[in-house]
């Protein structure tokens, strides 16, 4: 695997093998190879993030290479340079870079001219690496997604729901998407999937009936906070305790965090499953190194 641009790239075997190298990394956390001994990686990062840049921050050194982070203010991507002059740039001076920022064309244009592998950290289209980290979670906590359900609740066209239905077209599981309707992914991209494992709904109790996984995120994704008044739409798709009662028993609740406790989810059930939460959080970190130790070893 040279780069991880997106989920829809992967197909089911490329992710099984990720999550499994995860699994064994997580178990050998301090005992692992030094897989990135001498490489550094560059950190491009035009959104903020917490749990993306630590959890590659400690990645990168705890497989022996130096992470090195670039905001939009510290390159000159700030003031107008085009992705295909920076790409050049750092493709004769870095091992590999991991860039989280807004277009999805960015990222992919980065690593078509850089000639080093890319990573995505997050889009607007997609969040991989989240994705990753979320099937380790519910592997460990359920066994696996193998005859499971999984609801997703809130913003039905956003990184995280698009990541998440190319998700369950390569592995096969049940997705129930509650969205409203104006937030539903368009035609287009539900005829391209091509997945009739795929539903959406308007219903959240529909979504999350008999559901195994229940999983939510921010109703306004980064870049949209200005847009407060969409916020209306979702009144009744919170994730709340009489929502979770139609859901299957032995349930789980996935969130990526950060939360907003109170509108897409209440604070009595985000304390209630904060166990799995906080877990899915800590399986970035080795779900993203399982990704750089595929891509150092096919180098």
């Amino acid at each position: 695997m040279k780069h991880l641009l997106s989920i829809e790239q992967l197909n089911a075997k490329e992710i099984t093998h990720l999550l499994e190298s995860a699994a064994h990394l997580k178990l050998q956390r301090g005992r692992d190879g030094k897989q990135l001994a001498g490489q550094t990686w560059a950190m491009i990062f035009t959104k903020s993030s917490t749990r993306t840049r630590v959890s590659f921050e400690v990645g990168i050194r705890e497989l022996g290479g130096f992470p090195m982070f670039l905001s939009k203010n510290d390159i000159q991507l700030g003031r107008g340079e085009p992705i295909k002059d920076t790409a050049r740039v750092l493709g004769r001076m870095v091992h590999g870079a991991i860039i989280r920022t807004y277009a999805q064309s960015d990222v992919e244009e980065f690593a078509s001219f850089s000639g080093i592998p890319t990573i995505n950290a997050l889009t607007d289209d997609e969040h991989p690496c989240q994705i990753l980290a979320d099937l380790l979670t519910i592997q460990e906590k359920l066994g696996g997604w193998e005859n499971r359900k999984v609801a997703f609740v809130g913003d039905g066209f956003s990184n995280m729901t698009r990541s998440w239905m190319w998700a369950a077209k390569r592995l096969g599981f049940e997705l129930a998407v509650a969205s409203p309707v104006s937030c539903q992914p368009p035609a287009d991209f539900l005829t391209n999937l091509d997945a009739p494992n795929v539903s959406v709904t308007a219903d959240p109790a529909e979504a999350v009936k008999d559901a195994h996984v229940i999983n939510t995120d921010v109703w306004l994704s980064m870049g949209q906070e200005d847009q407060k008044e969409k916020e209306v739409e979702f009144a009744g798709f919170e994730v709340t305790a009489a929502l979770l009662a139609k859901a299957a028993p032995g349930h789980i609740v996935l969130h990526c965090l950060p939360a907003y406790r109170g509108k897409e989810i209440s604070e009595e059930v985000l304390e209630l499953h904060a166990n799995t939460i906080f877990q899915q959080a800590e399986n970035r970190l080795h779900a993203q190194k399982a990704v750089l130790v595929a891509i150092a070893r096919s180098h």
